[in-house]
């Protein structure tokens, strides 16, 4: 599945919320962290619980959940939105987003919190502090870790460093992200835009990026999803491309070879992975 936009909505807002697959992000998380102030967090969870829970509300989307880190306010999320789960057989959640996380024993306590609710659904790890940049190997080898998500502005400020346009003080940290995911196998989610009207500075991050191997960018609001999504959207010879690949690949398997050759290149199963994702992510766009 592509995650190329993965736009977060606020959990106290239960009309953006049922609002929020018009703006065409492959992911859409419902907010109960940053976005939700401290004294409206149990509104929120009981807002985000209903629309879930809405058989009306059934969108393309994936739907996510940011809890709050991993500790009791999580558990209290998890028992919010969740409730009584014999009553909510067709809860519409795909997966839950976990803030801060710094240990793999953060990602296995979600996990249990939500196996205890009998809604084993995957994990996207946002790590966005030292500790969890360090670990990030770690923690995107847990089983039920689907995805690590890069926060830069509060990596940033756990660190003391100060924001730049060129993001040179957190690209180490935005490289080793990327590192850590592609060797665990799971999806790697790029750090927000913050500046909401910039579009040509959030389309210029957006491609380098993509440049440096993410499968897809967070997003605060729902004009940044089509620029997002179009930076991730192969170009139409990239699709050509990757379905010679696998025509070649299918001919390959009929006669028993494990290399070939396209346009004069040797094919092997990393070419054949990527041109699956080409081919994954130009479905996504509606490309094929």
């Amino acid at each position: 599945m592509a995650r190329r936009s993965v736009m977060f909505t606020p959990g106290d807002r239960p009309e953006m919320m049922r609002k929020a697959p018009s703006a065409g992000a492959d992911v859409i998380v419902f907010d109960l962290e940053d976005a939700v102030a401290p004294g409206r967090k149990d509104e929120a969870r009981e807002a985000v619980g209903e629309v879930l829970a809405d058989p009306e509300f059934s969108p393309d989307a994936e739907v996510c959940v940011r809890v709050n880190p991993a500790g009791i306010d999580a558990d209290d999320d998890v028992r919010g939105i969740l409730g009584d789960r014999s009553e909510r057989d067709d809860l519409t959640l795909d997966a839950v987003m976990l803030p801060k996380t710094e240990t793999a024993g953060d990602v296995e306590t979600l996990a249990r919190l939500l196996d205890e609710r009998d809604c084993s659904v995957p994990v996207l790890a946002l790590v966005e502090t030292a500790a969890g940049i360090l670990a990030a190997e770690e923690i995107a080898r847990v089983p039920e870790t689907d995805a690590l998500a890069f926060g830069a502005e509060d990596l940033a400020a756990d660190i003391g460093a100060t924001r730049t346009p060129e993001g040179t003080e957190v690209l180490h940290a935005r490289e080793h992200v990327v590192l850590a995911a592609s060797a665990a196998g799971v999806d790697a989610i790029d750090t927000v835009y913050t500046d909401i009207e910039d579009t040509d500075g959030l389309a210029d991050d957006t491609e380098f990026a993509v440049g440096l191997g993410y499968d897809g960018k967070l997003a605060i609001h729902p004009a940044q999803v089509p620029v997002v999504n179009e930076a991730f959207t192969p170009d139409p010879d990239r699709v050509e491309w990757a379905e010679r690949v696998l025509a070649a690949k299918r001919e390959a398997d009929e006669e028993g070879r494990g290399v070939f050759r396209v346009d004069g290149e040797m094919i092997d199963a990393p070419l054949v992975a990527q041109a699956e994702r080409v081919l994954e992510y130009a479905r996504a766009a509606g490309e094929k």
